[in-house]
C-alpha cells in the first residue's frame, strides 16, 4: 500500500517507518525540515502540517492508501481545524487515516473506556482539548463523508529513542548513586505502552476489517504506582534506588516543575492519574501487549549502549534532598 506518515523522523513516528518498510509498504514522510534515516527508502514531503495551504500543497498530486497522523506542536499546538485539513486533503481513495490521540482526551480520572466522553472544549490544557476535539472533528468526518477514521489512545509511551527525558531520568541519577524524589505519597497510578506494541496496534489498525469509526485504548492492562515505576526501573538497569518522599506543594512551592528544568521527576511524569481499560484492543486487534518489566529492560539495553547523558545541574534536587532527606 501508499502510506504517508506525518512525523516519521522521531521515536514513534522512526518505529513506524521501518516497520511499513520491512512489511513491503511504498512509504511517504510529511514533515518540516528535510532529511531522514531511510535516505531514498522513502519519499519526503516538506511542510508544516499546522500550515493547511502549504500541506495541501505537499500533498498535491499523490494518492495514498493509509495516512498515519503522528504529529503534535508541542510549542503551538495542533488544532482540530488542523487535523480536519489535514485529512481532508489526504482523502480520496484512503481506506484509512489512522490518528494519533491520547489517553489524556479524556480529561481526567480512571478506568476509561473507548465510550466514555471525551474532555470538554472548555478545559484548561490545551493537550488535552485539541486531542478531544481532534477526535471529535475526525469521527463528524467519518459520519458525514465517510472518513476512514480510526484513533489511538496510548498513555505514556516508552522504549527505545524516547526524545522525552523520561526513563533516562531516573537512570542517569541511579549510574550516578544519587537519591530519587518521589513526589507525595508516591501512590499516583501511571499507565505506559511499549513503543513498539504502540506501532504493531498502528499497523493492525490498517490490516483489521471493520476498525474505521473506531477509537481504541492502548496500554498496559494494569496501571503502576510512581514507587512501583521506580522500582521497576531500578530492577530493569539491576540498580538500587535509595527513594526520598517530598510532598508535592513542597516541589512546586520551591520551583520544581512537571515538564521543563528544574524537574523533580520524568518529564510529564508526575500528572493527575488518567487510566483506562484495554479489553477493546485485545479483543479486535488481537493484541497483546509486552511485560512491562520486559520493555524496560529492552530500554535500558539501548540506554546503556546509545543514551548520552545532558549536561546536569543538581542545585535545586540536592536543596530539596537536603531540606527532606532522612538525617
Amino acid at each position: 500500500m501508499k502510506v504517508l506518515v506525518i512525523g516519521g523522523t522521531l521515536f514513534i513516528g522512526k518505529a513506524l517507518v521501518r516497520e511499513l518498510l520491512k512489511a513491503g509498504h511504498t512509504v511517504a514522510i510529511a514533515h518540516r525540515r528535510s532529511g531522514t534515516e531511510f535516505g531514498k527508502k522513502v519519499t519526503e514531503l516538506v511542510a508544516d502540517r499546522n500550515d493547511p495551504a502549504a500541506f495541501q500543497k505537499a500533498v498535491a498530486g499523490h494518492s495514498f492508501d493509509v495516512v498515519f497522523d503522528n504529529v503534535y506542536d508541542w510549542e503551538r499546538g495542533t488544532t482540530a481545524d488542523q487535523v480536519a485539513a489535514t485529512a481532508m486533503a489526504c482523502s480520496g481513495n484512503l481506506q484509512r487515516y489512522v490518528f494519533m490521540s491520547s489517553v489524556a482526551a479524556y480529561g481526567d480520572g480512571l478506568n476509561h473506556q473507548e465510550g466514555d466522553a471525551l474532555a470538554k472544549d472548555d478545559h484548561p490544557d490545551s493537550y488535552v482539548r485539541n486531542k478531544a476535539q481532534s477526535e471529535r472533528a475526525l469521527f463528524r468526518l467519518h459520519q458525514r463523508h465517510g472518513l476512514p477514521v480510526v484513533t489511538l489512545r496510548p498513555p505514556y509511551v516508552y522504549g527505545p529513542e524516547n526524545p522525552f527525558y523520561r526513563e533516562q531520568f531516573f537512570w542517569d541519577r541511579m549510574k550516578l548513586g544519587r537519591p530519587l524524589i518521589v513526589p507525595g505519597d508516591g501512590r499516583r497510578l501511571m499507565q505506559f505502552v511499549f513503543v513498539r506494541d504502540l506501532v504493531d496496534a498502528c499497523l493492525k489498525a490498517i490490516e483489521v476489517p471493520g476498525a474505521a469509526g473506531h477509537a481504541f485504548n492502548v496500554a498496559n492492562p494494569r496501571p503502576v504506582t510512581q514507587l512501583e515505576l521506580v522500582q521497576l526501573l531500578a530492577s530493569a538497569s539491576k540498580s538500587k534506588a535509595e527513594v526520598v518522599q517530598i510532598p508535592r506543594e513542597n516541589l512546586m512551592q520551591a520551583g520544581g516543575h512537571p515538564m521543563r528544568p528544574p524537574l523533580y521527576f520524568g518529564v510529564y511524569y508526575d500528572m493527575p492519574p488518567i487510566t483506562m481499560v484495554t479489553q477493546k484492543i485485545q479483543r479486535v486487534f488481537k493484541w497483546k501487549a509486552t511485560a512491562f518489566d520486559a520493555g524496560l529492560k529492552e530500554t535500558y539495553k539501548w540506554y546503556a549502549k546509545s543514551y548520552k547523558a545532558p549536561v546536569q545541574n543538581f542545585d535545586y534536587e540536592d536543596k530539596m534532598l537536603g531540606l527532606h532527606r532522612p538525617k
